[in-house]
C-alpha cells in the first residue's frame, strides 16, 4: 500500500517514514500543502497522513479540495491542535480519523488499518483468497496448517497480490506498491521476494503468468 505523508516537521516526518517502511508501507513525503494539493490529483496513493499547520496552504484547505472534487482517499489528520473545535473542523471537513500529536506509532498503525478497512467496505482485518491468510496487524500469512511471519517487504508485495485476487499484476505495479518514490529499486527485487514469499508458505501460493506478471488465485 501506498501512503502519501504530508507534513512540514521534518523530525517528525523522518520517524512516521521509517516506522511506515517498517511496517511495509510504501511513503512518500511531501512538505507543503501546494504540493501535495497537486499530488492528490495524481491517484497514486490509498491513504493520505495530513498535517494541518503546512505552510504554501493549510491542511484544512488542502482536504476541503480534496473532498470538493469527489476523492473518498482515505485521510488521517496528524497535527498539535488538540482542540474539541479543531478536531470537530477536520472531521467536517471530510477527514476520515484524527490523531493529535505526540502519538504512538503503533496507534497511527492501528488508524490506518481500520481507515483503510472501512474504506474498502471489508469488517474484518485479515485478507484471504481462501487459500492465503494475511493478517495486516501482525504481518503473519497463513496457508494450510503453515502460519509465518513476513518481512516488511514480503508481506507488501502478498499483501497486493491479495487485494486483487485473480488479477495479474506486472512487475512495476508490484515494485510501486513496495518502493517510495525516493527509494532504489533493487535489481529483481520482485522475484526475490516472490521466492522468499513461496519458500515459506509453498510453491502454489502466487502464480506466474508469463509475460505478463503474478497472481494469487481467486477464492471458489
Amino acid at each position: 500500500m501506498r501512503i502519501l505523508l504530508i507534513e512540514d516537521d521534518l523530525m517528525i516526518g523522518a520517524a512516521v517514514s521509517v516506522a511506515l517502511k517498517d511496517a511495509a508501507y510504501a511513503v512518500d513525503w511531501v512538505k507543503d500543502g501546494i504540493t501535495a494539493g497537486s499530488v492528490l490529483k495524481n491517484g497514486e496513493h490509498q491513504a493520505v497522513l495530513l498535517d494541518l499547520g503546512l505552510p504554501g496552504r493549510d491542511g484544512l484547505e488542502v482536504l476541503r479540495q480534496l473532498r470538493q472534487s469527489g476523492n473518498p482517499l482515505p485521510v488521517i489528520v496528524i497535527t498539535a491542535r488538540d482542540g474539541v473545535e479543531d478536531r470537530i473542523r477536520g472531521l467536517d471537513y471530510g477527514a476520515d480519523d484524527y490523531l493529535v500529536k505526540p502519538f504512538d506509532v503503533s496507534e497511527l498503525l492501528a488508524r490506518i488499518r481500520a481507515v483503510v478497512r472501512r474504506k474498502g467496505g471489508q469488517a474484518a482485518p485479515a485478507l484471504t483468497n481462501g487459500h492465503v491468510t494475511l493478517d495486516p496487524s501482525s504481518h503473519q500469512a497463513q496457508c494450510g496448517d503453515t502460519a509465518v511471519l513476513l518481512s516488511a517487504r514480503e508481506f507488501a508485495l502478498l499483501h497486493a497480490l491479495l487485494l486483487r485476487p485473480g488479477a495479474i499484476l506486472t512487475r512495476a505495479e508490484l515494485e510501486e506498491r513496495i518502493y517510495g518514490w525516493n527509494e532504489e529499486v533493487e535489481s529483481n527485487a520482485v522475484d526475490f521476494l516472490i521466492h522468499a514469499v513461496r519458500k515459506k508458505l509453498g510453491a502454489d501460493v502466487i502464480k506466474n503468468v508469463r509475460g505478463a506478471g503474478w497472481m494469487v488465485e481467486k477464492s471458489i
